[in-house]
């Protein structure tokens, strides 16, 4: 005979349901076991000061523009003259990522774009005041960072298990977007200081060390022994080819960089913040911009379920579909504290889609293909937003704030929901399991 009474059996429920709570919390946690990796640790401790820097510069080179030339066009030319090495550079760079160790081209590539920052600081110190210089300098470090993007891009992979590569891109996007807060933060503070251009680029090339240290702490990574095979006969525009004819046959990869593309041309509206903040919250522009990295970062800190989900292609169509959403919302607000939180929560759905479109590409490709894909992907994630700019202001023109705004995000939300579902492939793409997902990192080198 049951004996017990309601009141004896009455705590057990409440036990069990705190400890689901837990689990469920622990589960939504970031993820932070890729840096058990010593290799991926210390690439992602270089990686964070060096954002925090390189987002330095990216706001005090216009501003400097802009206190030479006071003109914008010279501004918007200054995100213009990166283009086309960026383009060239993250093709071809990303080519001799599968054909040499990516280690040593992320090291030299990043050396580049240091002295590119040595440079800038040496010019503002001695007061060169030359606009021409800077875009020759804003050009070549585009071409440095296009290289060097494409090598980390093809490293992680080979430093992490497979089934860590979400998480270890999230903490990746994470750091940028921390980056993206404190950087435009203390450039503002430093570039007010006298020799304030000086003080920022001096800083940049401070903690651009960090990453210089990370990178030769780093174990080898060697190309693939498939792409040695032939040895280094193969030219680059064939090797550029194959990759771009690789993407363009699997339709799981070339749809995951046209939401991509969608999401950055036809919904970012940052290009817009500028006019919204005069005409229409009456202030509010450093809000506006860093409201989507702080979404991120927010996103970020409950993203332990991002590496649990296996149907991918159909969780990036969600996620920039809401995105896109969320932007076209913000759009039609007339509160700036209601627009910034639709783009706030707008950042947190950016965070999920480029964590996915970035584990889908490592993923996917064979390791002998995956440095010209991380090519293609740094021109498409670095180039759309300029593109973006373009669309945004040209719109808003010709049409008015609000077209340019929610107009462009709608269309966006429409293509990438219709585009998703009729790509079968894409729609139904999922991962391995887990446990068949593994696969060992690169070892560390032995001490001497």
């Amino acid at each position: 005979m049951n004996t017990a009474t309601p009141s004896s059996r009455a705590p057990r429920p409440a036990e069990s349901r705190a400890r689901r709570v837990g689990r469920h919390l622990r589960g939504t946690a970031l993820d932070t076991r890729p840096l058990s990796v010593p290799a991926y640790r210390r690439l992602l401790a270089g990686q964070a000061l060096s954002f925090i820097g390189t987002t330095v510069t990216e706001v005090a080179v216009p501003l400097q523009v802009y206190r030479l030339s006071h003109s914008s066009l010279y501004v918007g030319l200054t995100g213009l003259v990166g283009l086309v090495p960026l383009i060239v550079f993250g093709l071809y760079g990303g080519a001799i990522a599968d054909r040499v160790d990516r280690r040593l081209l992320y090291l030299w590539s990043a050396s580049v774009t240091w002295a590119v920052t040595l440079a800038l600081f040496a010019q503002a110190l001695l007061g060169v005041d030359s606009v021409g210089l800077l875009f020759v300098l804003v050009a070549v470090q585009t071409a440095a960072f296009a290289v060097s993007s494409a090598a980390r891009g093809a490293i992680i992979p080979r430093v992490v298990p497979a089934g860590m590569v979400p998480a270890a891109n999230t903490l990746n996007f994470a750091a940028g977007n921390l980056g993206q807060v404190a950087g435009p933060l203390l450039a503002g503070l430093l570039v007010s200081l006298p020799h304030g251009f000086a003080l920022a680029y001096g800083a940049d090339a401070v903690l651009f060390t960090a990453l210089l240290y990370s990178t030769l702490r780093l174990p080898p990574v060697p190309a693939a022994k498939t792409a040695t095979a032939e040895g280094p006969g193969g030219s680059g525009m064939r090797l550029v080819w194959e990759g771009l004819r690789f993407i363009g046959s699997h339709p799981v990869l070339w749809m995951s960089f046209a939401v991509d593309i969608a999401a950055m041309v036809l919904a970012m509206p940052t290009a817009l913040f500028p006019e919204a903040a005069a005409t229409r919250f009456h202030g509010g522009a450093g809000l506006l911009y860093s409201s989507i990295a702080i979404g991120s970062i927010a996103a970020a800190a409950v993203s332990g379920w991002i590496g649990k989900v296996r149907r991918q292609g159909l969780a990036l169509t969600v996620a920039a579909a809401t995105w896109a959403a969320a932007v076209a919302l913000a759009g039609t607000a007339r509160s700036l504290w209601l627009a910034v939180a639709l783009l706030i929560f707008a950042g947190a759905a950016d965070l999920v889609s480029a964590v996915y479109r970035q584990t889908i590409l490592q993923s996917y490709a064979p390791d002998e293909m995956r440095g010209r894909l991380q090519g293609v992907f740094t021109v498409v994630v670095a180039g759309g937003p300029r593109l973006g700019d373009l669309r945004a202001g040209a719109a808003a023109s010709a049409a008015g704030l609000t077209f340019a705004w929610s107009g462009g995000a709608a269309l966006c939300l429409v293509l990438v929901l219709v585009g998703g579902r009729a790509v079968r492939p894409f729609w139904r793409y999922a991962t391995a399991p887990p446990a068949a997902a593994e696969e060992p990192p690169v070892p560390e080198p032995r001490a001497a």
